[in-house]
């Protein structure tokens, strides 16, 4: 089960009135048809990859997809939706998006499909206890909310921490509601460094064409976000009297991208493989924006999204891990244990 923002998107902003899509070349470039699939990456999304480890037949569909019937109920669906955040009036500049409130509601309804196929309500429930559930947000709270240029009414009503603290008392409402749904194995994935993102470094950074100079403030405040996250899952972990809630800090993952990026593969960690303007970090993604061929080599494949390269490297830290950046436990002891209830 999928929720949040465009970095686990599958496709479902497609089929709402909103302007943002990825529903034109060169996104899906790496993807097998080499098509736009509805993902804002070059091939496959943090979703797509998890879903593998997982060994499913493919990876859930997005929930407004037609295709999502029958069979393909049994490998779960995709909710989230690109833009979104913890906060409902975050991403209203982008139209007609699915905020987290109608993301739970199709969860409700997808149990009720999920039911009609295996036979009644009882099984329907087992195989909600069994799912993995995956969650990514507070990116666009803070990079297109907080954060969002020229002015934001947020900054001018509170300072980053209380802003912080209210998305952070928000999230926990929403994680625990995913667990009166039948939620038992919850991978809940933090903003990464987003003062690090070609888009940020677009409005803020001086001059070079490497992250060597990632904005100071909007650093932080994904730092402090981090932070807060996993201490939020440690208490709702404690409340529940098990390790329902793993918290992954994307903040960690990053900062070993950015200053070790010879370690990974990459080459370029400051400029987005496709956009346009300094760092490709202005405007979206589209057909007539500057194109790397070397895309492995990108950390960033458009001005707020990782590449395929870079999600499988985050993955691989998320599977393995130790504590410092995924707590209490990585995925692979989260998958082991026995959550049938």
């Amino acid at each position: 089960m999928v929720f949040g923002d465009s970095l686990v998107d599958s496709g479902n902003n497609n089929y709402v009135d909103t302007t943002l899509k990825a529903d034109l070349p060169p996104y899906g470039i790496d993807s097998p048809t080499g098509r736009p699939t509805g993902r804002f990456c070059n091939g496959r999304n943090f979703a797509d990859l998890i879903s593998e480890v997982l060994k499913l037949p493919e990876s859930p569909s997005p929930f407004l997809s037609p295709q999502l019937s029958g069979e393909r109920l049994l490998y779960g669906a995709n909710f989230a939706s690109g833009g979104v955040g913890i906060s409902n009036d975050t991403g209203i500049q982008l139209g007609n998006i699915i905020r987290m409130p109608e993301q739970i509601a199709s969860l409700e309804r997808y149990r009720t499909q999920l039911a009609a196929v295996v036979g009644g309500k009882e099984e329907a429930r087992k195989l909600v206890n069994r799912a993995l559930f995956f969650i990514s947000l507070g990116t666009w709270d803070l990079v297109g909310n907080y954060f969002s240029p020229p002015f934001s009414a947020r900054a001018g009503q509170s300072t980053v921490a209380d802003f912080i603290d209210y998305l952070i008392s928000e999230y926990a409402i929403i994680l625990r509601r995913l667990v009166e749904l039948g939620a038992r194995r919850v991978l809940v994935l933090g903003p990464g460094q987003l003062g690090c993102l070609p888009v940020e470094l677009a409005i803020r950074g001086r001059g070079s064409n490497r992250a060597t100079d990632c904005g100071s403030e909007i650093q932080t405040a994904s730092l402090l976000f981090n932070s807060q996250l996993t201490q939020i899952t440690q208490q709702l972990n404690r409340e529940l009297g098990s390790d329902v809630y793993v918290a992954a800090n994307r903040y960690m993952m990053a900062y070993n991208f950015i200053n070790n990026p010879d370690a990974y593969g990459f080459t370029e960690t400051g400029v987005a493989c496709c956009g346009q303007g300094p760092y490709n970090g202005v405007g979206q993604c589209t057909p007539a924006s500057n194109l790397c061929s070397n895309r492995d080599e990108y950390v960033y494949w458009d001005p707020y999204h990782p590449t395929e390269r870079s999600a499988e490297a985050i993955l691989e830290v998320i599977l393995t891990g130790p504590p410092d950046v995924i707590s209490p436990i990585n995925l692979n002891t989260m998958m082991a244990a026995n959550t049938e209830t």
